[in-house]
């Protein structure tokens, strides 16, 4: 049996951080607005004869193989602890008999830790891969909370659940965040509208997402007043976003991003850099109408906003800067996975 899989990443435009439990139990109407690009994670998932495990990542270039489940399970590091976490959860002994073995082969079109959540991208595209091969039948929500928390367990720090949902459902979203739960709600946003009015920028500089959300996560829960009024106003700001995509207003898009980037940016100082400064100036002067990095920031990906006409002119400036702009389009599906 052979499984294949593949999931978009995505680019956030107002309200990251927010989707880290508890933190937007503190804030009224706690949304994330998201979208799916077409940079994609893959996976390939096949039983084989002669027994054992082979678990190996492309853009990685590295292969780690076990001689059996139970050496996989007991295994006290991992080289590719995201395949390894996610094999050892879906426990695939049923399928592994006889002298069968098993590949789990990955790969990912997002650069190093660019911010558009490559890793949560390929949790997803691995686990409904998995959950196929295996016949475990989870369904989509819970499917999302194993990838979430088999992250957790990964970067040794919480995770937030935005990035999950581009992944699976593919195009734009408000992920909505109350006591009551998770909701993602799909915005009828045109693919083509903004398309043309967005630009993604690769600095080159990769960042460690899990220090600096870490990092604002405790200073919130060790009641810093100045990072909580920082994110009461965030808070505000995403809501904000999601209706003005909803009434199609890009001109207040724009506005709202810079707002969502420069309370951000209070938080901690580590989030930007002299480059991103330098380029979100550049790239100001040539017409984006609103910049922010993606995801933690401290390096990785930034977006811009820019009316159709001038998104040529502000791509030309962020290159100049020393970013690498990347070819992205909206993704419009999400997750698809085949049996071959």
């Amino acid at each position: 049996m052979r499984v294949t899989s593949k999931s978009p990443c995505r680019v956030d435009l107002a309200g990251a951080t927010l989707d880290i439990w508890p933190l937007y139990l503190f804030h009224d109407h706690s949304v994330t607005v998201n979208f799916a690009v077409n940079r994609y994670t893959s996976c390939e998932a096949s039983t084989e004869e002669g027994g054992g495990i082979v678990l190996r990542s492309r853009d990685l270039g590295l292969e780690e193989t076990f001689a059996s489940y139970a050496e996989l399970r007991v295994a006290k590091r991992y080289k590719l602890p995201l395949l390894a976490l996610l094999v050892r959860f879906f426990a695939p002994e049923l399928v592994l008999q006889g002298g069968t073995g098993l590949v789990v082969e990955s790969d990912s079109e997002a650069p190093a830790g660019a911010g558009i959540s490559g890793s949560s991208s390929l949790m997803i595209t691995v686990a409904a891969a998995l959950n196929k091969l295996t016949g475990s039948r989870y369904k989509t929500e819970k499917l999302r909370e194993i990838a979430q928390n088999i992250e957790a367990q990964v970067i040794r720090v919480p995770t937030g659940a935005q990035d999950y949902y581009p992944a699976i459902y593919g195009g734009v979203s408000a992920i909505e965040l109350s006591v009551a739960g998770i909701t993602r709600r799909a915005l009828p946003v045109r693919a083509d509208e903004l398309n043309q009015r967005f630009v993604l920028a690769y600095t080159g500089a990769p960042r460690n997402s899990g220090i600096n959300n870490w990092e604002v996560m405790k200073a919130y829960i060790d009641c810093d007043k100045a990072v909580q009024r920082n994110f009461e106003r965030i808070a505000a700001i995403s809501s904000q976003m999601q209706q003005a995509l909803l009434r199609n207003d890009w001109e207040e898009a724009g506005k709202l991003m810079r707002e969502d980037w420069a309370n951000r940016r209070k938080n901690i100082p580590t989030i930007s850099t002299p480059q991103i400064d330098e380029m979100i100036a550049a790239t100001r002067r040539a017409g984006s109408t609103g910049a922010k990095v993606c995801g933690a920031g401290g390096g990785g990906c930034v977006v811009f906003l820019a009316e159709p006409k001038m998104q040529a002119k502000v791509a030309r400036a962020a290159e100049q800067a020393g970013a690498q702009v990347l070819d992205a389009k909206v993704a419009p599906r999400g997750v698809q996975v085949s049996v071959r």
